[in-house]
């Protein structure tokens, strides 16, 4: 195993290996997991990834953990699709979307779950918790029950019923937070530190990020082994944006790209603090400490819904690093690339999953990119984890007398 330790993404202070740490000892920002890169090129290569399982776990020794984990479901390996007619209404030759909505639990989020709980595994916890706003809770409770793992999920009340359905049919002991989901994991925090649980809450927890780098690698493979120009990713805590920046980062220090790919931050314009913040800090020097710009989030985009991004220093530094953009959307404007997913390519995902189509069509308005430019969305959950914001945006269907003149008059468009 290649992994070394922590070093603090505000301070820099670095941290030896060991027992997860939430957090930097000396300023309390996010930490993120620092590997031995030079070694890791002697023990892994490309060539030694042909034959595995199409899964995360392909790339096992470019994980933190001290050995294989036999794990009973298939995380990652979603198909990287083409989609000409989508491409053709942005005005770009090569657009590809990462589906992401078909692991265990629907979402991208398994990603990182099953990589923290094979971290607790290890470290023996009785129980692990988070707080979620439905996607990252479902994940630990669908793979904690298939490990046998006790979990704990505090949500918003707030949170779409069909994702708290989810939560309790896996068994999750499962909390209502009478408010936000900043609330929700405030309060997350304090009882992992009461009672000694293991917090699975994204960005205080690093793995949680090294879960969520395998989409870098797959999409590396699934390009033949090479970068893409530009990735846009739907924002909300910033730690998906911050674990493909990190996926790149390894790669490009291994030596299997050469370049790194621009990130794409696509925030609803009801809840853009890492939108907000990339914009006020345009023309500062590089190096700058990130502070982050607080909103209050309203979006009806449930899983971006974030008033203060927990990883939204990295997912700022990610956008800066790599010569990315912020793009802010509209709640409206997210629910019609939902729908033009679902007409254009036959895919249902949830209203966050489709923020980073709506953020590249925004994106490409009035602009034109080099022809060979390889573009990627992610699409990062399904679409029925929340269907009530489809229904207010499609309405209903027309109620018809069960009789052929009825019908000729409903349809007589088609006719």
């Amino acid at each position: 195993m290649g992994f070394l330790g922590y070093r603090c993404l505000s301070c820099g202070k670095e941290q030896g290996g060991g027992k997860s740490l939430y957090g930097c000892p000396a300023c309390g920002s996010n930490l993120d997991v620092v590997y031995d890169h030079a070694a890791l090129r002697k023990k892994v290569t490309p060539k030694k990834l042909e034959g595995r399982p199409w899964t995360h776990w392909r790339y096992r020794e470019l994980l933190p953990l001290k050995r294989e984990i036999d794990f009973p479901l298939p995380v990652g390996g979603g198909p990287l699709l083409p989609s000409a007619r989508l491409a053709h209404r942005a005005g770009l030759k090569n657009l590809f979307l990462k589906d992401d909505t078909r692991n265990p639990s629907a979402s991208f989020k398994d990603r990182a779950g099953s990589v923290v709980l094979a971290k607790a595994i290890e470290e023996k916890a009785s129980l692990v918790a988070c707080a979620s706003t439905g996607n990252a809770g479902s994940s630990l409770a669908c793979l904690g029950a298939a490990l046998g793992q006790k979990t704990l999920v505090f949500v918003p009340r707030t949170a779409p019923k069909p994702k708290i359905a989810q939560l309790q049919i896996f068994g999750a002991r499962v909390l209502a937070v009478d408010g936000t989901y900043d609330d929700a994991y405030d309060l997350c925090g304090k009882a992992c530190r009461e009672f000694g649980w293991y917090n699975r809450s994204t960005g205080i927890n690093p793995f949680t990020r090294e879960g969520k780098k395998t989409v870098s690698y797959e999409i590396w493979e699934q390009l033949g082994r090479r970068s893409p120009d530009l990735v846009f990713v739907p924002v909300g805590d910033g730690n998906i944006l911050s674990g493909v920046w990190k996926g790149f980062r390894d790669l490009l220090a291994l030596g299997w790209i050469r370049r790194m790919p621009k990130l794409m931050a696509v925030q609803s314009t009801l809840s853009n603090s890492v939108s907000r913040t990339v914009a006020s800090r345009r023309g500062t020097g590089a190096g700058t400490p990130v502070r982050l710009i607080p909103v209050q989030a309203t979006t009806l985009a449930d899983s971006i819904s974030v008033n203060l991004p927990r990883d939204g220093a990295a997912a700022v530094l990610a956008v800066e690093e790599t010569g990315g953009s912020a793009v802010e959307v509209t709640d409206l404007e997210i629910l019609a690339a939902q729908k033009l997913l679902a007409e254009t390519v036959g895919l249902f995902v949830e209203p966050a999953g489709a923020t980073g189509v709506a953020g590249l069509l925004k994106f490409m308005q009035g602009r034109t990119l080099p022809v060979q430019d390889r573009v990627v969305c992610l699409l990062t959950g399904n679409g029925l984890k929340d269907v009530g914001a489809v229904l207010k945006y499609v309405g209903e269907p027309p109620v018809i007398e069960p009789r052929l003149e009825s019908l000729k008059k409903t349809v007589s468009d088609l006719l």
